[in-house]
């Protein structure tokens, strides 16, 4: 069966002698890939991430529901901003199907699954969750920087859904501003709650960073803040080290 090309995306390259783990970025509704390169760029440049390689992809444009049909770059469409109407499924489910075609291009081209992070922001937070549930690649960490887990229902009703046994498992850095006006603190909290209960994932314990590890940011609102950055940095620089020679 053929497969469909890989999403367009942004490469930034590691800047060390010798690429070991990947780090892929998804961006939030409306944005590009581009959007986060001055990030992948900066946090790059430190010395415990000199290794990675950044893959920002670019997400298609296409007209979103609860924006009064604006066409826009977008993961899914939107039926509504407070989660009312649903989510979009065969949109998520595309996305997830393209997201895995990266990591899997990745791993084909000698990058281990487990030196791989899947993160994201809005949007991208959501798909790297549900990707992380969804398909069966044991990764090294998940980003969820102001987002909220999809699908919520349908993963609750139909558990072979949940295809990654590794989930668990797997360090989860999650960010979010207790004043977010577009995806509210309270929305993450029962995002997490689900991950606590119906996946059996754990809060991260001393130094290890199995489980979830869960910042709450006072007074941030959608946005990403240095001081969230800088604990992204030194979560990264555990969850993909640098190879020792």
């Amino acid at each position: 069966m053929a497969t469909s090309a890989l999403l367009s995306h942004i490469t930034v390259p590691a800047t060390a002698a010798k690429h070991t783990a990947t780090i892929i970025f998804v961006h939030g509704l409306g944005d590009t890939g581009a959007g986060w390169k001055f990030v992948a760029e900066d946090l790059g440049r430190h010395e415990k991430l000199r290794h990675v390689k950044w893959i920002l992809p670019n997400a298609p444009k296409m007209r979103v529901t609860a924006n009064s049909g604006m066409e826009m770059s977008s993961w899914f469409d939107i039926f509504a901003f407070d989660g009312s109407k649903g989510d979009d499924v065969q949109g998520m489910q595309k996305t997830v199907s393209s997201l895995s075609q990266l990591i899997s291009n990745e791993v084909d081209s000698g990058i281990p699954s487990e030196r791989i992070v899947l993160g994201g922001f809005s949007q991208g937070a959501a798909m790297t969750l549900l990707t992380g549930l969804t398909t069966e690649w044991k990764l090294g960490g998940l980003v969820a920087l102001s987002g909220r887990l999809p699908m919520q229902k349908e993963l609750d009703s139909d558990p072979t859904l949940i295809k990654n046994t590794h989930f668990a498992q797997t360090p989860l850095f999650w960010g979010h501003g207790t004043a977010d006006p577009l995806v509210p603190f309270s929305r993450a909290e029962t995002s997490v709650e689900f991950l606590r209960t119906k996946i059996g994932v754990k809060d991260t314990n001393g130094d290890s960073l199995v489980g979830l590890k869960f910042h709450a940011y006072a007074g941030m609102q959608h946005t990403a803040c240095d001081v969230e950055l800088e604990h992204l940095r030194e979560w990264l620089s555990k969850a993909i080290p640098e190879e020792s020679s």
